[in-house]
């Protein structure tokens, strides 16, 4: 029997990538997901999104792994779409057990606006799709937790760029970056209301991760700009960046029983970056 048996996971940006891998890795432990994403790339990112065919792939692959999946095209940012994902998913599978909030994005471009409009919106949509599309997701699945009285964990994907500066004169950077200290500080006032009704919130903080967000020509192009960053974002252990899997790891280890007292803390997995 796997640590999640009998359980429901929802996992946002769930099309591809981290979200993914979160998504199967969750139902390799005996959990049945919903899967959330936007299908589509927000205008302030360059980089190609996903799509439907990527969520119906992240659907084939929980199933092949035993679990029971539903998928629902919805935006973060909009709170009315993620009540009726979630509606969805609880009609389909049941009450949600543990939420994984994953969607984010990193606005790179291959140059850097100069225009102070085009900086604004790269800032603005940032800031809306990971912080402020985080907590719109636990707004929309958090009260029905409470209610049933059983409690739950919840699991923020944050990232090594939270816990160390990277100075770099990059609007984009300087977002992410702000997005995802935001994100620690909106955990641990959750993990503080949330802990009487024993519904556990963590973070995860990533290092670079082998996905799309980060392995397409846009990124390239934008490190060969910044080589800066790319020292910055160098390792202590011989790797450039972990696999999927090893984050989802950590996701799946915190969503268990086996972390049924840890609340509140932010779990690195970054392959020594953050003591280099």
């Amino acid at each position: 029997m796997g640590k999640l048996e009998g359980r429901v996971a929802l996992v946002t940006g769930a099309a591809r990538g981290l979200g993914r891998a979160h998504a199967v890795r969750l139902a390799e432990e005996g959990a049945d997901v919903v899967l959330v994403d936007l299908c589509a790339a927000p205008a302030a990112v360059a980089s190609p999104g996903s799509d439907r065919d990527d969520l119906e792939a992240s659907v084939a692959a929980v199933e092949a792994v035993g679990g029971r999946a539903v998928a629902a095209v919805a935006d973060v940012r909009d709170p009315a779409a993620l009540a009726a994902a979630v509606e969805e998913g609880v009609a389909a599978l049941g009450l949600v057990d543990a939420v994984v909030a994953n969607a984010g994005i990193w606005a790179v471009s291959m140059e850097e606006p100069t225009d102070p409009e085009g900086e604004r919106r790269i800032w603005r949509e940032t800031i809306d799709v990971n912080l402020t599309g985080t907590w719109n997701t636990l707004r929309a699945t958090v009260p029905a937790m409470v209610e049933r009285g059983r409690g739950g964990a919840v699991v923020l994907m944050v990232s090594t760029a939270a816990l160390r500066a990277m100075p770099l004169d990059s609007v984009a950077q300087t977002a992410y970056a702000c997005s995802k200290h935001g994100l620690i500080g909106l955990m641990r006032m959750y993990a503080a209301e949330l802990g009487a009704h024993s519904i556990r919130v963590n973070a995860v903080a990533p290092t670079a991760v082998e996905t799309p967000m980060v392995e397409n020509a846009v990124v390239a192009a934008y490190l060969e700009n910044h080589p800066d960053l790319a020292d910055l974002m160098k390792n202590l252990l011989p790797v450039d960046a972990v696999e999927p899997a090893d984050v989802s790891n950590a996701v799946a280890f915190l969503c268990s029983d086996e972390a049924r007292y840890v609340t509140g803390t932010v779990l690195p997995v970054d392959a020594g970056f953050l003591v280099k």
